[in-house]
């Protein structure tokens, strides 16, 4: 061992501490419900002492049971099939329970176990379906994509038939832009395409899609310099439109009659959609009558948000609600979330969600298109869990309602006019909030950074119906993790409270002093810090790094989205801030002045796509501050990415500068040690944006470290081993001055297959 090498031991508990792990040393931490007929009752399965364990709940009566023996299951299975079975790991993610017995999949049969003797026979069964399929809501029929067009099929194998007969490449049935559709991540786990962007209409007779346009849309360019089969480099040239661009890909809405095989196109404009579908963001979607289909649009500019319904039958098209505002106007403010709009029965009334009055409100727009504030005061709606028609209450989850924290999330009610606004939540943790197919209930999880979840089954008083798990963190514990401290601090312009977290090194010794790095996000599309107990992607890397020795910081600074419209709007604009990157140097200042164990001397910064940008600008920006970085998959030029997230977040092309936030202008500045690293085949933010940061770095003379791999996505797939093993060595050496254990390595990530198949239903 040399001398100054660091502690093996500090590497292999970070490698346990790494979030493909994080399922074998945390029990009881997430249940996912699969609801069964009546819409209240559910079975999920969780991890336990004894093994993965399924359990059956109903609300009405208070019950959580296990869904059977797993033991006699297990024996009998292995008796019919002759077959080894682990009672602790069932070969089987799905159950189908009935009154009397459990249906499943297993070695390439399907099985009936009868509970009351535990005689497990082959029973009849659905074929393996299509993966890339949508299923009706009534089982009986899916669609798919067939070349550029769309197929139904019924499920009993006895129809198949057209939808679509007239699409082309560039005018394509179903389709997400290339930007999602035909990804590299996709090919690497063997599917050729996403599934289709189509919605069935609750009575299972019509189908929701759009005519993918992406006609004159310019085309970038990856080299597949390594093909899995040999051969000789090969041209990948997806469709990518970038701001300023005149063409970008566009939906023209179009309802398919399953039955009648008729196609009514929208008598509208169509959507733009530069990165995802409308119908898969669910900007879309249908009537509980069936009888029509609304829609949310927004020009390129993001200034104005309208709805609009569009009758199945007819492809009429009518303006329900519009609003315009000086910057975005958002139906939400994370990126990727469900938009917060409701249309009640009968379609004369809708429930709205805008930050008008500078918060995120809602607002219940009447026949007569005037609106009533239903909601209001310094906080914000967060989701519309449920509105009860008859009552005129509506459910909700708020954020800002936690003294000290304005993030967590606390469930709440009012009612449509404005009154009787009620906490349901009476407790200062984050709840995590999953609605029940009849409303009549809802799963609460119910946890904070530092506090494992506890999660229940509530209904709409509150009250607990029954409690299904408390989270068992004592694994994790003995791996080597801590809570993560939780602080607050002054923000760069002296006046606005800004929030993140402290995580503290493994053996933490307060009479030491240790290196600091801090894990940005450098877009306000979503938070950097998590108000739940799940630390998210970042959170992961964040306790990994504090295993390995460092103290670690995450902030959420102002552009950020989740609190008031001034705040986010902070970045509007401002990209090159990075989320208030400013406020990052202003919180490691603040904080080292009560705890002289961080070294500011010593401060890295990396990060990941948009946090890889803020990591490399604020190695420019703040050199004296941050010495040591590492980008991955940097966002370098906003310019060059797609124009929703430019043209939205930082403001149309002619208005806003996007020199003037581009790290490429400034490379000049580099002065500490920074690792750059990009996948090859990323066809998120392009490799090119690396390269032409590295151009410029080279001009200017710069010395810096850049590691290309050339078969990796935009999130390192089957590559992520190396990817962060590469970051922990440079961060080691180079903040630390110590030199990574000889001879470790961590290995692969295993691909997980239920993860997978989540993902595609």
């Amino acid at each position: 061992m040399h001398s100054n090498e660091l502690d093996v031991r500090a590497y292999q508990t970070a490698e346990r501490l790494l979030r493909h792990h994080r399922k074998e040393l945390v029990r009881g931490d997430k249940v996912k419900p699969r609801w069964m007929e009546d819409g209240s009752r559910f079975w999920y399965t969780v991890a336990t002492a004894e093994g993965k364990r399924f359990v059956l709940v109903d609300p009405a009566t208070g019950s959580r049971t296990l869904a059977f023996d797993h033991e006699r299951l297990a024996t009998a299975l292995s008796e019919a099939s002759g077959q080894e079975v682990d009672a602790a790991a069932l070969p089987f993610p799905v159950i189908l329970p009935t009154a009397d017995a459990v249906e499943f999949d297993a070695f390439g049969e399907h099985w009936r176990c009868r509970l009351d003797h535990y005689a497990v026979e082959k029973a009849p069964g659905a074929a393996p379906g299509n993966p890339l399929a949508v299923p009706a809501p009534d089982g009986k029929h899916a669609v798919y994509r067939a070349g550029h067009d769309l197929r139904a099929l019924a499920l009993d194998g006895s129809r198949d038939w057209a939808l679509t007969s007239d699409g082309t490449e560039d005018k394509d049935y179903g389709a997400n832009p290339d930007y999602l559709m035909y990804s590299t991540l996709l090919g690497k786990i063997g599917l050729p395409h996403l599934p289709p962007a189509v919605s069935w209409s609750p009575d299972a007779t019509k189908v929701l899609t759009h005519r993918t346009d992406q006609t004159g849309v310019r085309r970038t360019h990856l080299v597949d310099a390594a093909p899995a089969g040999g051969g000789e480099p090969a041209l990948l040239s997806p469709r990518f439109a970038v701001p300023g661009d005149e063409a970008i890909p566009l939906g023209e809405y179009v309802v398919l009659d399953v039955e009648a095989g008729t196609a009514t196109f929208a008598q509208a404009e169509p959507v733009g959609m530069s990165m995802m579908s409308p119908v898969f963001q669910k900007w879309a979607w249908w009537a509980e009558d069936s009888s029509a289909v609304y829609y949310l649009h927004r020009p390129r500019d993001q200034r104005t948000l309208s709805l609009h319904r569009l009758d199945a039958v007819s492809g009429e098209v009518t303006t329900l609600v519009t609003e315009t505002g000086e910057t975005r106007v958002e139906p939400s403010q994370q990126q990727l979330q469900p938009p917060l709009v409701k249309v009640l029965s009968g379609g004369s009334e809708v429930l709205w969600y805008s930050q008008r009055d500078g918060w995120g409100h809602l607002y219940l727009y009447g026949a007569d298109g005037a609106a009533t504030q239903v909601t209001s005061g310094a906080w914000g709606v967060q989701e519309i869990l449920h509105v009860d028609e008859e009552r005129r209450i509506a459910y909700f989850t708020a954020s800002g309602l936690v003294e000290g924290n304005p993030y967590r999330r606390t469930v709440c009610t009012v009612n449509l006019d404005g009154s009787g606004f009620a906490r349901l939540t009476g407790d200062d943790l984050d709840h995590e909030v999953t609605v029940t197919p009849s409303a009549a209930y809802f799963v609460d999880s119910a946890s904070a950074s530092d506090t494992p979840p506890v999660i229940t089954v509530r209904d709409w008083t509150g009250a607990v119906a029954v409690e299904l798990e408390r989270a068992d963190i004592s694994l994790l514990e003995e791996a080597g993790w801590s809570r993560p401290e939780a602080f607050t601090v002054t923000s760069a312009d002296g006046a606005t409270d800004v929030h993140g977290l402290l995580y503290k090194p493994l053996g933490f010794d307060p009479e030491k002093r240790y290196p600091v790095i801090d894990t940005p996000y450098g877009l306000p599309t979503a938070n950097r810090v998590s108000p739940s107990f799940d630390p998210g992607h970042y959170g992961y890397d964040a306790e990994t790094l504090a295993a390995l020795g460092f103290v670690v910081i995450a902030v959420d600074g102002q552009g950020s989205p989740g609190r008031s419209k001034v705040f986010h709007d902070a970045s509007y604009g401002n990209l090159g801030d990075a989320c208030g990157l400013s406020d990052h140097v202003a919180a490691l200042r603040e904080l080292a002045k009560t705890r002289p164990w961080m070294d500011l001397e010593r401060v890295g910064v990396t990060g990941m796509s948009s946090g890889g940008y803020a990591a490399v600008r604020a190695l420019l920006r703040y050199p004296d501050v941050f010495k040591v970085g590492v980008a991955e998959s940097g966002m370098h030029d906003f310019g060059a990415l797609e124009p929703g997230l430019g043209e939205g977040y930082h403001g149309p092309v002619g208005e806003a500068d996007y020199a003037q936030v581009s790290n490429i202008e400034i490379a000049d500045r580099l002065q500490g040690k920074l690792l750059l690293i990009h996948g090859g085949l990323d066809d998120r933010v392009s490799p090119q944006l690396t390269l032409r940061l590295v151009e410029r770095l080279v001009q200017h003379g710069k010395d810096f470290d850049l590691v290309l791999v050339p078969g990796a996505d935009h999130i390192y797939f089957g590559y992520e081993h190396y990817v962060t093993q590469r970051r922990w060595d440079f961060l080691v050496r180079n903040l630390m001055g110590a030199e990574p254990p000889a001879g470790f390595r961590l290995p692969p990530v295993p691909i997980d297959m239920e993860a997978l198949a989540e993902l595609f239903g």
